[in-house]
This record gives C-alpha cells, sequence and structure tokens, in this order.
C-alpha cells in the first residue's frame, strides 16, 4: 500500500507565516484510500483525509470586526481567540489527475449532504463505493471538503461539530433571554426544546423559576399561558466529548401535549457562545487550503497547491449561511483575498440565518407554520442594493463584497416551495413585491419549477400532507450548473441563463388561487396561506449589536412574497422545468396542506409540494370532472410520451442545463414509472 495512505496516523502540522496565521494547524487523525481504492474514471482512486483544524482569531482585524462577541471572548497570549472544527476530505490521491477545484459542502446540522445531492448517493462517514453513489464529483475530479460550523450540535452520528468559544463579561457570566419554539405529535408528554442533536443555552437559576411556557393553534393565534404548577423544565449534562458542554434542555407537561401546537418556552439563560466565528472559520479553511505550501497544508503536493479554484455548496440551512457569509463580507481574508470564488446556496429561498447575535441558535429558520419569529427572514434578500421601506435600511447581499472587490460568482437555486415556505420571490424582487429586483452580473438565479425543497422518493406516500409529496428531481440541474459554475470561474464561459418567473412577463403574481390560476382540481385543496415574513422588532439593540432585548420580537410589517402562475394543468410557468415537469402525467407544486389526522389542518406542510396525477383517460377525466387533460389525451401511447420526452431532454441539454448521461438515466427511470399509465383501459 502506499505510504502517503498510512492508517492511523496523527500527524500535527502547523502553519508557517506564510500561510493565512488563523489557522493555527490541521491536526490528521486519519488518512486512507476511499472506497476501497474504486478508480472513479480518469481520474483514479482518491483518499480520505478525517481530523481537525485549529483556529486563532485576531479580534482586533477588521476582518473580524464583523464577528458578534468576539471581543468577548477568551484569549491566549498572543491575544487571540482560539477554537477548532472537525475536518473531513475526500481528494484525487494523484493530485495531478484532479480539476483543481474545491467544492465545500456546508454541512447541515452536522450532516454531508453533496454526496447525496451530486452523486446519489451519501453517508455522514463516507467510505464505500456505495458511499460515492455514482461517482459525479470525483469523475469530475473535485477535491470535497466538510468542517464543522455548527456550535449548537451535540456529539454522535458523525456529526461535524465546532468548538464555538463562550462569551464572558470578566468573572460574570453574561446572561439574556433564549426563546425556544417546538411542537409535538400525539401522545407526546416530554420534549426537547432544540431540535434533535442539538443544545441548548443553560438556564440560570432565575430562568429555571420565571421560564414561561405558551401554547398556540396557529402563528397568527394569540399565545396561552400555560400555568407553571402544570410543567417541568429538565436540563441534561451530555458527555464530556462534547465541545461546548451546551445542555439537553427539555420541557415535561405530565398531562400531556396538545399535538400540532405551537409551544414557546421563554427563559434567561447564561454563558451565550460566539457561534459567529463559523463565518472566519469556514473562510480561513478555504484560504489556507488554496495558499498552503510546502508540506504544511494537507492539499499542498510537492510544495505545489492541489486547489486553484474553490466553491461552496450548501443546502437549506447551509444555503443560508453562505447567503448570510457573504452578506456580512466574510468572502474576504485577513489578507485581503477573495475566498470562494463561486457559491451555490440552494434551496435558502429569501432566507439568512440565526448564525450571528448573541444566544444564537443556528438549527433555527423560518416557516409558514412553524419556527415563526425567528431571525432568518430578514432584509436584505436580494443580491442588488435595495431600500427597505420597512426598517429604513439600504443593503443588499453584495454589498460588502463589491466593497472589498471580493464578490464570487453565484449561483441561487430554489425549488417551488421556497415560494411557498421560505420567502422564495424576495431574492428576486424588491421587499414589498411590486418590481423585480436586477440581477448583478455575478449572479445566476434558477427557480426549479414543479419540486420540491428535497425530492420526495418513489413511490409517492402522503405522510402529513392532504396530497402525494412531490417526487420532481432537480439534482440533475445541479450537476450540470456546479461543472457551469467551474467554467464559469476557471476561464469565464458563460453559465446557462437564469431562469426565474418575473413580475415584468407576468409569471411571478400574487399567490391567491385568482392570480395563480392554479385550477380547480377536484378533491384537492389550494392554499390559504403563505409564508410572508415580518419586520421583526427584537428590541433597541439588535440592529447595532445583534442583541435581542424583545423575546418573542413584535412584527411591524409585512414583506410581500409573490408566486409562480400557472398553466392550465397547474404546472409552473417561467421556471427551468425537470423533463418529467416539462412532460408531465401529474401537477406538480410547491406545496402541500397538512391533513386533519395530522393536526393544523390547511396549514401547510413545511418545505413540502404536492403530486397530483391527471386522469389516465379522457372517461375518468370526463367521470371525475377534472379539468387537465388525461395521460392518453396528452400522448397517445407510451411511445408518444418518450417522444416527447426525449425533444425535452434535448432542449435542455442545449441551454447548458442537463448533461448526457442524466438525460439518458432520466429516460430509463420515467419509462417504467409511467409504463403502467399506458397499459390497456
Amino acid at each position: 500500500m502506499d505510504a502517503r495512505f498510512g492508517f492511523g496516523l496523527l500527524v500535527f502540522i502547523s502553519l508557517a507565516s506564510s500561510v493565512s496565521a488563523e489557522v493555527v494547524r490541521f491536526e490528521i487523525t486519519r488518512r486512507e484510500p476511499f472506497a476501497h481504492v474504486e478508480l472513479f474514471g480518469d481520474v483514479g482512486p482518491y483518499e480520505t483525509i478525517v481530523g481537525r483544524v485549529h483556529y486563532a482569531l485576531d479580534p482586533q482585524l477588521r476582518q473580524n470586526s464583523g464577528v458578534v462577541d468576539l471581543t468577548l471572548a477568551p484569549r491566549n497570549d498572543a491575544g487571540k481567540v482560539e477554537f477548532w472544527a472537525d475536518l473531513f476530505i475526500l481528494t484525487p490521491a494523484d493530485p495531478a489527475r484532479g480539476n483543481g477545484a474545491l467544492l465545500y459542502d456546508v454541512n447541515n446540522r452536522g450532516n454531508k449532504l453533496a454526496l447525496g445531492m451530486f452523486n446519489y448517493g451519501g453517508n455522514n462517514n463516507p467510505t464505500t463505493r456505495e458511499h460515492a453513489g455514482d461517482g459525479f464529483l470525483m469523475r469530475h475530479g473535485f477535491t470535497v471538503v466538510w468542517s464543522g460550523w455548527d456550535g449548537e450540535l451535540l456529539p454522535g452520528g458523525d456529526r461535524l461539530r465546532l468548538a464555538a468559544p463562550v462569551v464572558r463579561s470578566g468573572t460574570e457570566p453574561i446572561t439574556g433571554k433564549v426563546r425556544c419554539e417546538f411542537i409535538p405529535t400525539a401522545g407526546t408528554k416530554r420534549m426537547v426544546v432544540n431540535w434533535a442533536n442539538h443544545g441548548s443555552y443553560r438556564p440560570t437559576e432565575s430562568g429555571l423559576r420565571h421560564a414561561t411556557l405558551t401554547i398556540r393553534s396557529r402563528p397568527q393565534a394569540p399565545r396561552v399561558v400555560v400555568p407553571r404548577d402544570e410543567w417541568t423544565m429538565h436540563v441534561t449534562d451530555i458527555s464530556s466529548d462534547s465541545p461546548t458542554q451546551l445542555p439537553n434542555v427539555e420541557v415535561e407537561i405530565p398531562g400531556g401535549m396538545q399535538a400540532a401546537a405551537i409551544y414557546e418556552l421563554i427563559y434567561e439563560a447564561a454563558d451565550p457562545l460566539v457561534m459567529g466565528v463559523a463565518f472566519p472559520a469556514v473562510r480561513d479553511l478555504i484560504s489556507a487550503l488554496k495558499h498552503g505550501t510546502g508540506d504544511q497544508n494537507p492539499l499542498v503536493r510537492a510544495g505545489k497547491p492541489v486547489i486553484q479554484r474553490a466553491h461552496g455548496f450548501g443546502v437549506s440551512q447551509s444555503g443560508r449561511f453562505l447567503r448570510e457569509f457573504l452578506y456580512a463580507g466574510f468572502n474576504e481574508d485577513e489578507q485581503g483575498n477573495r475566498a470562494f470564488d463561486g457559491l451555490i446556496p440552494h434551496v435558502a429561498g429569501g432566507g439568512l440565518g440565526s448564525f450571528n447575535h448573541r444566544f444564537a441558535q443556528p438549527t433555527r429558520h423560518s416557516n409558514q407554520f412553524d419556527h415563526h419569529d425567528y431571525p432568518p427572514d430578514r432584509f436584505p434578500f436580494a443580491y442588488e442594493t435595495q431600500s427597505d421601506p420597512l426598517s429604513g435600511q439600504t443593503d443588499g447581499i453584495l454589498r460588502r463584497s463589491v466593497e472589498t472587490n471580493t464578490t464570487p460568482l453565484v449561483m441561487h437555486t430554489q425549488s417551488a416551495s421556497e415560494y411557498w415556505t421560505r420567502s422564495g420571490s424576495l431574492p428576486h424582487t424588491d421587499p414589498l413585491g411590486t418590481r423585480d429586483a436586477k440581477l448583478p452580473e455575478q449572479v445566476r438565479l434558477y427557480s426549479f419549477g414543479g419540486t420540491q425543497h428535497g425530492p420526495a422518493g418513489w413511490p409517492v406516500q402522503k405522510g402529513s400532507g392532504q396530497t402525494f409529496a412531490n417526487p420532481g428531481d432537480y439534482k440533475p440541474f445541479l450537476r450540470s450548473l456546479l461543472l457551469a459554475l467551474d467554467r464559469w470561474s476557471r476561464d469565464g464561459t458563460v453559465p446557462p441563463a437564469s431562469v426565474y418567473p418575473t413580475i415584468q412577463d407576468g409569471t411571478l403574481v400574487d399567490w391567491h388561487q385568482s392570480r395563480t390560476g392554479f385550477p380547480q382540481i377536484p378533491g384537492v385543496n389550494y392554499p390559504e396561506i403563505i409564508q410572508q415574513p415580518a419586520y421583526l422588532d427584537f428590541g433597541p439593540r439588535w440592529q447595532t449589536e445583534r442583541i435581542i432585548d424583545l423575546q418573542p420580537p413584535q412584527p411591524r410589517g409585512d414583506y410581500k412574497v409573490l408566486a409562480p402562475r400557472c398553466g392550465t394543468d397547474g404546472n409552473e410557468l417561467g421556471c427551468l422545468l425537470p423533463v418529467e415537469v416539462a412532460v408531465p402525467v401529474a401537477t406538480y407544486t410547491g406545496w402541500n396542506l397538512r391533513a386533519a389526522a395530522a393536526g393544523a389542518e390547511g396549514q401547510l406542510v413545511s418545505l413540502t409540494g404536492s403530486y397530483i396525477p391527471f386522469p389516465k383517460s379522457r372517461e375518468e377525466r370526463e367521470r371525475l370532472g377534472d379539468p387537465r387533460l388525461s395521460v392518453h389525451e396528452r400522448y397517445g401511447s407510451l411511445d408518444g410520451y418518450l417522444q416527447q420526452f426525449h425533444k425535452a431532454c434535448d432542449t435542455l441539454k442545449a441551454g447548458g442545463y442537463l448533461q448526457d448521461e442524466d438525460a439518458r438515466r432520466l429516460m430509463d427511470v420515467h419509462r417504467d414509472r409511467v409504463a403502467a399509465l399506458f397499459e390497456s383501459r
């Protein structure tokens, strides 16, 4: 075996002054062949590098000034703030065979997603050929990097962690109010107040005594106080392996909790973490891997850097991380260099995050039914600089990076569900939905019509929804767009044109059924609600210090969300449609309503769309009174369907949105799925 793969290796690699000093050292604990020395096309075998990266940040440096409370964190003798993060790398064993590009996958709640999104594989500890899926990223020579950034995470499940420093004010702890929203299922009596596998801030003694718990049936309903003698709080310490020592906080109601009700716990907590170090941690890791030299860096071979270009990819929470990373100016490293060359914030919608404020809770988001009143959906939403009539601010996602000449190329991608549950129109309109935003030249935007936040499996299931979940698959688009982003970054090759609905062409409209034109389908209810974010008042110190004084925050007006207009069959217009949606046998939506059995009937199922099959025949259509043409009326036969499917694939390939290999795979998949629809009637 090649000696460079030495098993069980423990190496401490210190970085010299020629490399970014923020990364103190790499601690490599495992280096071995990936997937049992599987060969990935012309690139050949890959190796796995696992360990930790250690940091030391200078709180006085301008590039670190955006980290909230960094100046209050403990410092070493050099006056720097130290912390560490887990590290996981897959890279070509022979760097000369790689493509010179790094893909940084911003983990989602500690979980690695890139191999699932691009390779149809995945695992949180990828080691086998099965985990590599079809090997897409490897066959194209990408080095794939993951690191910890979320300080809330508890140990276990191969989750990637970050040991965020604790904020102190001299010898006295810093305290503040923390708000936790949770929604139980039937039969629940005891529940953690943060998401599973995430710790919570430790309550003070006063916090335990004076905490409040309220309940409401809908986000807009008034909060009703649960009497203090009807519930208890439990605080449980986690194993010593937890880097930040956050405990589990639970609420117990012996009489039982109401299913699908929104519970809200507010309590005083102590010792906030400097969650915002996540941003310079990612920035400095990328810069170190791009600029490190000699044996001082795991991605340097024979004194030459392996990486020439670095791209960031994030899904949902992780996509919002990239948007806020860029907005807050962290794509400029401590030397003034551009960290990421390209970014793909995927299914982030209009969101930022609860990533960088006092008592931040990175796992929190904003949705229609759950997790209202958290900071993610806030101005600015768009990449252009805009004026906000509600807050009075003028800002844009790219403003700071433009000022420092560190703006990366951006491909903002989103599903149809983002329009309904993640304020997805706001990245490409003004805050009140009166005009289309102008995309900066460095930005492309692709709305994948007829898809949901994450594609549903096949065969489709209803789950908690009134209709089947949506299996529309946007992953083939992501594969082609990643290659286009890398070419755009490498040599300026123009990427595929943006595709998204607009106010100007009439494809982005008021979301009510009378305006979208969604057909009246028998047995299908249309939404009477959408996620429309409010301008939230968190108190007098929020805008200037990122400290929350009002819990819960107070809404001071609403932003305006729009939705794509529909064609006669209910499928969306003005969007980039997966082939199965462009040549449909069903209506594919970005929304799904909660069923009565799930509770909160009529509210939106979080991040989920619908799959509503067409009638098979004219006779069935007329019997049901369905306004949509039947499958047989549309295509006549399986061959007729496949001919149109093939033509749609060719159109997408010509536009640069689809690869040949994916067109062939899609033909096989959907031939099998629809064949039964054309059997004898």
